[in-house]
């Protein structure tokens, strides 16, 4: 790719990575499409695919490029959606053990919400919800795994190796999601310590999504797996099935995403080490 590029890798990522954070803070902020009819703050993630595609156009590259490979479509993404299901129907389990073992009567209920820090703060059950739920993420993982498994890994595989390069992509990964917290806090739905130790975990747990989706990539050699992935993780797991009980809803849904994340990564760490060393 260095032959299409006119900057170095390392900065044609963090100049896109800064225009893209720049615009997700003006949705979080000043929009806030979430707290609209939508219900949802796609705004940004609409903006970056076509930011994505520019930039793309600019390099010489691409869909099937960064990742997007029409064959292993199917294939990839059943995948991806097996990995998520197996590793959720665990933390699931886990989740709803907890419960009953405080002797605190708990169920399972379908219904979409949106995800936040504190809690779940809706729920609608209309067909055109899990629709819009679904249309939303599909977006949204396009477009993050498009930028940060996609292009990022792409471009600066052209002057690192790929662990460091994997790393580098996860890591702005974890930077792209201290937003939540951070506007929660100016919200003031949590306090500034809480702020600071949710934003620390929440780059942590994201950063670690990334290096798994990174792994992913490598063993696939394509995205699809990543993406189906990081579908089941934003619609299932996060938006549609949740765990009630007598407190409330989701009252420890970080922790089942924790769970599940955790289980999924040493998963598919253990497939790559045995891929590589092999090789």
């Amino acid at each position: 790719m260095g032959r299409n590029i006119k900057c170095k890798p390392d900065h044609l990522c963090i100049a896109i990575f800064t225009i893209c954070l720049s615009v997700r803070f003006v949705e979080y902020f000043l929009i806030e499409t979430d707290k609209t009819a939508i219900g949802e703050n796609v705004l940004h993630k609409v903006i970056g695919i076509i930011l994505l595609a520019l930039v793309l156009k600019m390099v010489n590259l691409s869909w099937s490029d960064i990742g997007f490979h029409r064959n292993g479509f199917a294939d990839g993404i059943l995948k991806g959606l097996l990995l998520g299901s197996v590793c959720f129907a665990i933390s699931y389990g886990l989740e709803l053990a907890i419960f009953i073992l405080q002797g605190n009567p708990v169920h399972l209920e379908l219904y979409i919400s949106s995800f936040s820090l504190t809690g779940s703060q809706i729920n609608n059950t209309d067909f055109v919800f899990f629709l819009l739920c679904v249309l939303f993420n599909v977006i949204n993982v396009w477009m993050e795994e498009g930028f940060f498994r996609g292009l990022f890994m792409k471009t600066l595989s052209e002057t690192k190796p790929f662990m460091k390069a994997n790393y580098a992509a996860a890591f702005l990964f974890g930077v792209w999601h201290i937003v939540m917290p951070i506007r929660s806090y100016i919200n003031g739905k949590m306090s500034f310590a809480a702020m600071l130790l949710m934003g620390i975990g929440y780059m942590i747990l994201a950063g670690i999504m990334g290096i798994k989706w990174g792994f992913l990539y490598r063993i696939t050699g394509n995205l699809w797996a990543g993406l189906g992935d990081h579908f089941f993780n934003n619609t299932v797991a996060t938006n549609m099935l949740h765990v009630v009980s007598l407190k409330g809803a989701d009252e420890l849904q970080i922790v089942r995403i924790m769970a599940a994340q955790i289980i999924s990564f040493v998963f598919v760490l253990v497939i790559h080490t045995y891929r590589t060393t092999k090789a």
